[in-house]
């Protein structure tokens, strides 16, 4: 389905008359015949507007109740099925009543135009999100509802809707425009000539710059020689500051303005990793920022803040890198080093652009609470978790320990080895407990050896300064073990979260790789997957009528209902995720994933967690879409294998047919047009011209005919059994003496002007067999040795016993078979190149050679030395009877 179109209105503020363009434009389309529909315009009550849109079509709002006040939503699920050609949509940037699809009203315009509709709607420069700061330090307003100019960028259409100031200013005094609080300050500083006249600036600006890259790509299309801008690629650092989401915004208005291509990198270092939920939210919503405003998100983990952001740009070749500077004293940066001037000293030839940092005019509750908590914009500082009484009471206890002991043995030991021996509890507490006990510990063994050891004893003063020196080397032991050891365990534990998802997506990789059946995949998928999150998991895929329908569950209560359903029904048809989590139908009980790959959609996810939003953080998301990827491939490999299966299956039915086509046209019409010539002869003998003889060799005629024609049907009807598992052997003492003849007769005069050659060994044990069943065998391979060798020539037959089964061969006198062929000559539908005309289907030995294996023997083919193809089949022998049947026991009897 093709998508649809977007128009957008720009307007540098409210009141500029974007609404009353849309709808003049949408007048007009309608008047050219298209289908034109008013999904949702916010008139105010102006006469104007209300009198144009009584020429249009208005599909009725959705009322919403949020706390209380009933609100007036678009009606998105009756656009849908209305399905005009234009839908009209005001305000993109208005942020949906909780409990909507969407969370924000842009989202509802891509899932129109996903749809094939084209879309009409309006917007003010100030609601584009890399223009966000910039407004609040022009105006000193800050907007709360923006869209990402990515939205902006997919549209075909940008209309720009322009006044002056001062038309503008008088609008308003007019109350022809609605702006809401107008009597407030921050109403009367945005609407100043100033501010009007920098957010038409910036509108013209944005308008321009579309233009200028749609004149360069008409100049590539259309061949223009012309000057060419240098492609930019621009890399912002991001970390989990709250100043973060300011740099980005600066990096994607750099970006617009060269026309480049945006990255965001984020570097974890072994030293440091997101520790709180408030600050892994933060680092969540800086890179859910870079992501809608275009840029290609890069994770790295490294020793070297510095080395791992110069790294990633020289691999994607980047020619500028944005950092911010966080605001941290000259102190600070000679203990700990600065990321920035690192950066500028190793860019060599990228230029590096430094954004100072500044705390926020307008600050949200995660950025006071970072203010509360002593974090710095734009900084990673280390916090420590509050102090736990069990560390401190056993380091104090074995510095109690410790000093008693050494006040029993010091005249042996001395103070150097007793001091040294003080290093001992210092590196057990920071190995076990880290940085605070092991300062803890340093400084307890500090006051401990000043007080029994050093001179004066018991005394806090040093009458010898150089253990002073000893002091500072206790604490910083401590300080420098401890900071080591906790360094070492979040290592270990960020470590262990890797090996972890690792694991997991190895164990599904492994598991689903080894079954080729769906419902054994399924199973696999939703045992990883519960094991390795913890929650209810379940798997929807399509039925044959395209609806989802639950085909997998992890075996615990299921949370699926109607509600439910639908949003993974959304899922499946837009390949979407939405559910909790999300900004898409986040009111839903779950997290729905769609099962995605080149091939399309083939099913849903859903993961349903007690810990509700906690769980639904953006790494378990992203490990989530990782198992998706895996399972989606491994349903879509299944449902591949089954296809393949099926085309086989075609092929085959295919060759069927045509072998059939080619037997009817011979193997039927032959022995038919002999039958209908001999009883048109009869038939017209009404004065007895014939003879008896003559008589008596059409009649034969007719006879062999039907014979030919039956053992024809009858091997089309054997292979079928036998394709389609339904034979049946019944088992009887046999003689095969007494089958080869009966062979030989039904075969009749093609063979009776054959010389034969029987050669049957004496004392042939009876052997259990379906009687019917080895003669058809036999009649099959006695009709292929006559139709592949010359007339006249002798026909060869031979049973001999070798050791616990009978060895049948029959063989010809005529042309050898190619050695590569010899194994293909049991084949469905192979056929012999030969000299002979030869008729059939190539079915013959294709079924004896079933009929011999259903019997628990083999057959096989090879050149005989005289010329000529033998071909060789075994029966197994149970028991060696010497020509007595034996009598069937009771359970044989009531089995027949």
């Amino acid at each position: 389905m093709a998508k649809g179109k977007l128009t957008i209105f720009l307007g540098a503020a409210s009141g500029v008359g974007k609404t009353y363009a849309m709808l003049e434009a949408a007048l007009g389309r309608l008047s050219e015949g298209i289908d034109v529909v008013v999904g949702l315009v916010e008139t105010h009550g102006r006469a104007d507007t209300e009198g144009m849109l009584k020429g249009l079509t208005v599909i009725p709002w959705r009322s919403q109740d949020h706390r209380g006040k009933i609100l007036r939503e678009m009606d998105l699920d009756a656009v849908l099925k209305r399905r005009p050609q234009l839908v009209l949509i005001d305000e993109l940037a208005h942020s949906n009543a909780e409990g909507s699809r969407h969370k924000k009203r842009y989202m509802d315009v891509k899932e129109l135009l996903s749809a094939g509709i084209n879309v009409y709607t309006t917007l003010n420069i100030q609601d584009l999100e890399t223009l966000n700061d910039i407004v609040i330090q022009i105006t000193g307003v800050t907007v709360r509802e923006t869209v990402p100019d990515q939205v902006l960028e997919t549209a075909s259409q940008i209309q720009l809707i322009d006044i002056p100031p001062e038309e503008l200013i008088q609008r308003l005094k007019d109350g022809k425009v609605h702006v809401p609080d107008r009597e407030t300050e921050g109403f009367k500083n945005f609407f100043r000539p100033g501010n009007i006249n920098a957010l038409r600036e910036l509108a013209l600006r944005y308008t321009a710059q579309r233009v200028d890259r749609q004149l360069e790509s008409y100049r590539r299309v259309h061949g223009i020689n012309g000057p060419w801008p240098t492609g930019e690629k621009i890399l912002v650092c991001i970390s989990a500051s709250p100043f973060s989401a300011q740099v980005i915004r600066i990096a994607k208005r750099m970006t617009e303005k060269v026309q480049g291509e945006l990255f965001a990198v984020h570097v974890e270092t072994l030293r440091r990793f997101p520790g709180s939920e408030a600050e892994k939210d933060s680092m969540a919503k800086n890179l859910r920022l870079a992501e809608e405003l275009g840029a290609e998100i890069i994770g790295l983990t490294g020793d070297s803040v510095a080395e791992s952001i110069l790294e990633a740009a020289r691999k994607r070749n980047v020619s500028q890198i944005i950092i911010g500077k966080p605001e941290h004293t000259r102190f600070w940066e000679i203990i700990n080093g600065s990321v920035v001037d690192k950066v500028i000293r190793q860019s060599q030839g990228i230029s590096i652009h430094v954004i100072p940092g500044r705390q926020q005019e307008t600050t949200g509750p995660a950025q006071v609470q970072a203010v509360k908590n002593g974090e710095e914009a734009g900084t990673n500082t280390q916090r420590w978790a509050s102090p736990k009484i069990f560390p401190y009471l056993v380091s104090s206890l074995m510095v109690m320990v410790m000093t008693l002991v050494f006040n029993l043995v010091s005249p042996f030991l001395g103070l150097v080895n007793i001091s040294l021996a003080y290093i001992l509890p210092i590196l057990i507490s920071a190995a076990r407990w880290g940085t605070l006990p092991a300062i803890a510990t340093g400084l307890m063994g500090t006051i401990a050896f000043d007080l029994f050891f050093v001179p004066p004893i018991f005394k806090f003063t040093v009458a010898d300064l150089r253990y002073l020196i000893s002091f500072a080397i206790f604490m910083l032991v401590g300080f420098i073990t401890g900071t080591l050891s906790d360094r070492l365990k979040k290592q270990v534990n960020y470590s262990r979260q890797r090996e972890s998802s690792i694991s997991a997506l190895y164990s599904l990789s492994r598991d689903i790789a080894a079954v080729d059946n769906l419902d054994a995949v399924l199973d696999c998928i939703v045992s990883n997957i519960s094991k390795t999150l913890e929650g209810q998991v379940m798997l929807l895929l399509p039925n044959e009528k395209a609806q989802l329908v639950l085909r997998k569950d992890s075996g615990l209560k299921s949370f699926l209902d109607n509600s439910e359903l639908s949003v993974a029904t959304w899922v499946y048809e837009r390949g979407q995720k939405a559910g909790i989590g999300t900004e898409t139908l986040g009111t839903a009980k779950a997290l729905y994933l769609p099962l995605s790959t080149e091939q399309g959609t083939q099913g849903v996810l859903g993961i349903y967690s007690n810990e509700r939003k906690e769980h639904f953080d953006p790494d378990r998301i992203r490990l989530l879409e990782a198992f998706t990827g895996l399972a989606a491939m491994a349903i879509n490999r299944v449902k591949l294998a089954e296809q393949a299966r099926e085309s086989l299956s075609l092929v085959e039915s295919e060759r069927l047919r045509t072998a059939l086509f080619n037997s009817l046209s011979h193997d039927l019409r032959t022995p038919l047009a002999s039958i209908i010539g001999a009883v048109t002869g009869l038939l017209e003998d009404r004065n007895v011209v014939y003879s008896p003889e003559v008589r008596k060799e059409l009649l034969k005629t007719i006879l062999h005919g039907a014979e030919r024609m039956n053992r024809f049907i009858s091997n089309l009807l054997d292979m079928a059994r036998l394709e389609s598992g339904m034979l049946r052997l019944n088992k009887e003492w046999c003689d095969l003496q007494d089958i080869i003849g009966v062979a030989i007769n039904r075969l009749g005069d093609a063979l009776t002007r054959r010389p034969l050659d029987i050669d049957i060994q004496e004392g042939l044990p009876l052997v259990q067999a379906d009687g019917i069943l080895i003669e058809q065998v036999l009649i099959n391979l006695l009709d292929n040795a006559l139709k592949y060798s010359e007339a006249a020539s002798k026909i060869m037959i031979a049973i001999r016993q070798q050791g616990k089964q009978l060895e049948i061969v029959v063989a010809n006198r005529g042309h050898s078979i190619p050695e590569a062929d010899l194994s293909k000559v049991f084949d469905k539908f192979y056929r012999l190149s030969s000299p002979l005309q030869v008729s059939g289907t190539g079915l013959g030995l294709a079924i004896c050679k079933g009929l011999i294996e259903a019997h628990g023997g083999e057959i096989w083919a090879e050149n005989n030395k005289l010329g000529g193809v033998t071909i060789t089949f075994t029966l197994p022998i149970t028991d060696q009877f010497l020509g007595v049947v034996p009598e069937m026991n009771k359970g044989e009897q009531d089995g027949k």
